[in-house]
């Protein structure tokens, strides 16, 4: 049996945190999501599968834990994911929920 931890979502609760991430990771997906969003919840597989099967780095937040983000990344509806490459916010999908193969190819084929 294997000791090394397989790749799991960062949960993420202010700005800074997110900030952080950002400055330090080449490739990061970043969910925004909220408490009781059905199709929030519905992606949470989705992300698991794409931090292990990608070498992107892959986050979670809820904007209202820190309502400058709300603002800042214009987030309109939930779930929203943005794209970070290297520290540059390069794209953003908000169509509810998105299959894992689609997830895949959004976080790999951008450049």
């Amino acid at each position: 049996m294997s000791t090394e931890t397989q790749p799991r979502p960062h949960l993420l609760d202010s700005k800074p945190a997110l900030d952080d991430l950002i400055a330090s990771e080449e490739r990061l997906l970043v969910e925004f999501h909220t408490k009781g969003c059905s199709l929030c919840e519905a992606m949470a597989p989705v992300l698991d599968a794409v931090a292990k099967g990608t070498d992107a780095t892959v986050a979670t937040m809820n904007p209202r834990d820190d309502p400058v983000l709300v603002d800042e990344y214009d987030v309109r509806s939930v779930p929203k994911l943005l794209l970070f490459v290297d520290g540059e916010l390069v794209e953003t999908l908000e169509d509810g929920f998105v299959p894992v193969d689609d997830v895949r190819a959004f976080v790999t084929e951008a450049e």
